[in-house]
């Protein structure tokens, strides 16, 4: 597991939870669209959900929906569970890998599933394992809701983000910012119909890819 420095690192906060800024200041702009795109009720697994902070803000906004949190790292399990303590439609937080393969069988069918700010701090291929396995985990008809910052027509699009990336690339030249049109592509390949994306703020993108249902 990669220990990158990031310039938004979570801080402790009361009660055993740990608060990331742009969880909080993203997190109403992704309510935004996940209103406009998921039923109303359903399971939900959410990859990389860090603090938890979403987590428990998803839940709340979908009571019917049966929410799974899950995180590749161990040490974020405690504050994913503080933050979702007494909210009834989430499931313990579970520690997954979603870069490696075979993990959708365990974890599916899931009617949607979320991943925030993760595809730049991994590898293309780790990105591609993970697609793959996020369709896999999606019932047929699923959603998989994707959002972050992207490369767009090959370009940084902000200063920001050639500050963002060039510091991440720095760290390990593996990682750094995918382009929107590379992860359409392998979305497609992983048997998603054709995907959109939606201009959110800071130059952030969300990326909608519905799985076809079943004939």
């Amino acid at each position: 597991m990669r220990k990158l420095q990031l310039p938004d690192s979570a801080a402790p906060v009361a009660g055993g939870r740990r608060d990331a800024p742009s969880a909080g200041r993203n997190l109403a702009p992704i309510l935004s669209v996940l209103e406009r795109v998921l039923s109303s009720r359903g399971a939900a697994l959410e990859i990389a959900s860090g603090t938890g902070q979403h987590s428990a803000a998803f839940a709340r906004r979908f009571p019917a929906t049966q929410w799974q949190p899950t995180d590749a790292d161990p040490a974020n399990i405690a504050s994913i569970t503080a933050w979702t303590d007494g909210i009834d439609n989430v499931l313990p937080a579970r520690v997954l890998d979603a870069c490696t393969p075979g993990w959708a069988q365990a974890m599916g069918p899931q009617t949607s599933v979320h991943l925030t700010n993760l595809l730049h701090l991994i590898s293309a291929p780790e990105a591609s394992t993970l697609l793959i396995e996020v369709s896999r985990a999606l019932a047929p008809g699923g959603v998989f809701c994707l959002y972050g910052p992207f490369k767009q027509g090959g370009a940084l699009v902000s200063d920001g983000d050639r500050r963002f990336d060039a510091a991440l690339r720095g760290q390990d030249p593996a990682i750094g910012y995918k382009d929107v049109a590379w992860v359409h592509e392998r979305l497609v390949t992983a048997g998603f119909a054709a995907p959109q994306h939606i201009e959110m703020p800071a130059s952030n993108l969300m990326v909608i890819a519905r799985r076809p249902a079943a004939d």
